[in-house]
């Protein structure tokens, strides 16, 4: 990569290591074949490729200060010289993108995301700050010292193609899941029914800082302290339901498949306004 063009790429001005971390963390689970998901300190990322075959596709970019970490586990899995052929974001929150800017630096590789996504890549816009008072557990307490401000990212971050296709993954579709972010996504391979589901939901109350750190499964709702539409949120959850997947990787928590993964999200889709919605929240609706 040329000088003038790194020098204009960087993280958000608050960007900071977040000393949280689970039982997960550094840990890999393979899906299939192809689908292995991997856990930096309390969320995951996926890397969609055959092993040893040098080449893959990364979907979303780990927790501040895991650049390193995620390197060493794609050279493990795919060989010493793999690089991917794109990187794919669900959405730009600060743990979906902490290693980022390094590993674009390193691997010189363009970026995807939806077209809604793209002010808080480009130094734009930020995120409306995270919800300390929102109703829920510790870790949504210590929210308040989270980043939410944009990554700059010039011409290395493109929209995704119209057409539902997605870079790299010709076996997957996008699909738009709003709601925790304006250009939120998910990913979906109609042949195996794996769905990627970012954070339109989770298998872990992420609130709580007990079930965080123990990675207890429950399948919830989008981060509570980082989810300013929650109507949306249960479109998106719906939407998805819909797709009756087999697998699924989210956010955070634990990969769940079979019936665990239909009966947890059909409840979910259902109970969302008992279930995911907060009672009380600077974005929290009536609930009925």
């Amino acid at each position: 990569m040329d000088t003038d063009n790194e020098q204009q790429i960087h993280y958000g001005d608050d960007y900071h290591y977040i000393p949280a971390t689970s039982v997960a963390s550094g840990k890999g689970v393979e899906l299939q074949a192809d689908v292995y998901a991997f856990t930096t300190q309390i969320v995951n990322l996926v890397a969609i490729g055959l092993p040893g075959k040098d080449s893959f596709v990364l979907v979303d970019a780990g927790m501040p200060n895991s650049a390193d970490e995620i390197l060493a586990m794609t050279r493990d899995r795919f060989g010493p010289h793999s690089r991917p052929k794109a990187i794919i974001l669900t959405h730009a929150h600060f743990d979906h993108v902490g290693g980022l800017v390094d590993l674009i630096r390193e691997w010189q590789v363009p970026v995807y995301a939806h077209t809604e996504e793209l002010p808080y890549l480009t130094g734009e816009k930020s995120y409306p700050k995270p919800d300390p008072t929102v109703e829920g557990g510790m870790l949504a307490k210590l929210s308040f010292a989270f980043p939410h401000e944009p990554l700059k990212l010039g011409s290395w971050v493109h929209s995704l193609p119209d057409d539902g296709s997605v870079p790299g993954l010709p076996d997957f579709r996008w699909m738009h899941t709003p709601g925790h972010t304006p250009g939120h996504v998910s990913l979906f391979r109609e042949k195996d029914r794996m769905l990627i589901a970012g954070d339109a939901f989770i298998t872990v109350r992420q609130d709580q800082l007990y079930s965080v750190l123990t990675q207890k499964m429950e399948i919830s709702g989008p981060p509570r302290y980082f989810t300013p539409d929650w109507d949306a949120a249960h479109e998106s959850v719906k939407k998805l339901e819909a797709l009756r997947p087999a697998f699924a990787v989210t956010g955070h928590g634990s990969p769940v498949s079979g019936e665990q993964l239909m009966d947890g999200l059909h409840m979910l889709a259902q109970r969302f306004g008992e279930l995911a919605v907060p009672d009380y929240g600077k974005y929290a609706r009536h609930k009925h």
